[in-house]
């Protein structure tokens, strides 16, 4: 993960992923030092799951935890990051998302 520049006011970030049979969803990810459990996300209705944090501005990569497995994306996980815009590889050879948050 490249270095990144935090400020104090923070936005309201929205993860959100379609996950019809999910019983568990959480997001973990360089904000919250990878927690497998600190952000659950809430079942919306039709499969999609989201919550909303606030984060500092900065360049953030993430995952989500679905059902104790971790997971970029559907469809991302098991292709090259040229293949799955907004991710980058990371150190245990899968990918991570990828989420700028701007500056106020």
């Amino acid at each position: 993960m490249a270095a990144r520049t935090v400020s104090q006011t923070a936005h309201a970030t929205r993860f959100a992923i379609s996950a019809p049979d999910a019983h568990h969803v959480f997001v973990a990810g360089s904000f919250n030092d990878w927690s497998q459990l600190s952000h659950p996300l809430e079942k919306t209705g039709a499969g999609e799951w989201e919550v909303v944090i606030d984060l500092p501005a900065g360049r953030y990569e993430y995952k989500f935890i679905i059902d104790g497995q971790w997971c970029c994306e559907p469809k991302c996980d098991d292709a090259p990051a040229r293949e799955c815009p907004g991710c980058s590889p990371n150190e245990f050879g899968t990918l991570n998302r990828v989420i700028e948050v701007p500056a106020p």
